[in-house]
């Protein structure tokens, strides 16, 4: 079957978009853990490889249908479909372009932001400002402001508690034991509330079908959960004894802490599961601001109508911009992980995994809504809600400048480019 050249020239566009997201957004999700040393730059990428791909093929359709049917006003391009497919050609590259200036820049900005901010822009030159749907881009704005805030304020508590109950003790080991169970069933629970259950379901589906043995719907999640949270901690007693028999064993050393240095090495491990959950919450969440516009195009193409309503993704679309996602973090990530592990504040592996389970907990619930919003800002929030609890002398502010000034120019910026673009577009094409 030929494809034709103008779905080519859109999927590879769509490519390039997400080429770019991989390379900022992603880069920062990875950040936190580098820079704390608990993983590698090199695991970061396998990681983040191999779960951004997976969060984006099961759980990106909900946030691509929200920016595909939601920002612009389908219903006043009813009659109009070809204007509304040329204008998401135009968001794909605006939003592409600008993204690839900011990763250049090490800038962590927002996806979310400019392919919205792209959206608005042409929909605003085709058919003037009652063709952008305020409702939605209120309620998306909404959730770019309390992003920060409630990942600041979700990684400060923990963190807070964390301090007091554990790295302020003067024996962190027995307090570490203590705690893992609690550290363990936090973080299977803040990851597993919200996928557990779209795992477990074709489970409970062929044991209907099957045996006709109808089981509550939570409660294969809940049991699958409390194994993993007892496994888990179980594992973590162990490592905790192995990593105690090395500090005891180097103890004897000038200048080594052992005590101090078992509490860090394991919480490394468990910030390897956060980094985990911070790449497949992005992967479900920002996939969208790559492929939306795709979505819509091919769903013009086929049936010569706009989306109006719900819209079906084709699985391709998704394995597409999870690809994409990650080559360009393969390839270009490295500035906007440095800019996010090391320019904010100095982390460690406890810090640093506070940090990404905040930022993994508010994703998630947003992607479950249908909200695109903005990773970075979680992330960001979550570092700067670690370093008010630390010291706020500690937080390098002339960071956060950039980044903010970044962020409030994104909108603008990706909606000027969109309508620039458009306008020519539609002059030679239109």
């Amino acid at each position: 079957m030929e494809i034709p050249i103008t779905l080519l020239i859109v999927a590879l566009l769509a490519f390039y978009v997400a080429w770019n997201l991989g390379a900022n957004d992603v880069a920062n999700a990875m950040g936190t853990s580098v820079g704390s040393k608990a993983i590698t730059l090199k695991q970061a990428l396998i990681i983040a490889g191999v779960l951004e791909f997976t969060g984006a093929v099961l759980f990106g359709h909900q946030v691509t249908a929200t920016l595909a049917t939601k920002v612009a006003n389908p219903n006043l391009f009813a009659a109009t479909p070809q204007v509304l497919a040329t204008g998401m050609i135009t968001v794909l590259i605006s939003s592409g372009v600008w993204l690839q200036i900011a990763t250049a820049k090490g800038l962590p900005v927002s996806s979310s932001h400019a392919v919205v901010g792209a959206i608005a822009g042409f929909s605003w030159v085709a058919l003037g400002i009652e063709a952008i749907d305020w409702s939605t881009i209120g309620s998306i704005t909404v959730g770019w402001i309390l992003t920060p805030v409630i990942s600041g304020a979700i990684a400060a508590l923990f963190y807070s508690q964390i301090k007091h109950w554990i790295l302020d003790q003067p024996h962190q080991t027995k307090q570490l034991q203590e705690w893992i169970p609690w550290l363990s069933a936090i973080l299977i629970g803040a990851f597993g509330v919200i996928v557990l259950p779209s795992f477990t379901q074709p489970v409970t589906n062929f044991l209907i079908a099957q045996f006709g043995i109808h089981i509550p719907p939570h409660d294969i999640p809940l049991i699958t959960g409390a194994v993993a949270a007892v496994t888990l901690t179980v594992f973590s007693w162990r490592q905790l004894e192995e990593l105690g028999g090395m500090g005891q064993r180097a103890g004897d050393k000038e200048n080594f802490n052992p005590v101090n240095t078992n509490t860090e090495s394991l919480f490394a491990r468990f910030q390897v599961l956060s980094a985990c959950f911070v790449a497949f919450a992005h992967g479900s969440n920002d996939v969208g601001n790559a492929i939306a516009p795709v979505a819509a195009i091919v769903y013009i193409n086929r049936t010569g109508q706009v989306p109006t309503a719900g819209i079906n993704i084709p699985l391709w679309i998704l394995i597409l911009g999870g690809a994409g996602i990650v080559a360009g973090l393969a390839v270009w990530g490295k500035k906007v992980i440095a800019t996010i592990g090391e320019n904010i504040i100095a982390l460690q592996p406890s810090s640093g995994f506070c940090a990404e389970l905040a930022t993994a907990t508010t994703i998630l619930i947003a992607s479950r809504l249908g909200l695109p919003v903005s990773t970075s800002h979680a992330l960001v929030g979550g570092v700067v809600g670690i370093g008010l609890v630390q010291d706020i002398n500690s937080v390098k502010f002339q960071t956060l400048k950039g980044i903010a000034a970044a962020w409030l120019v994104t909108v603008p910026i990706s909606a000027v480019l969109s309508a620039t673009i458009f306008s020519i577009a539609r002059m030679a094409f239109v």
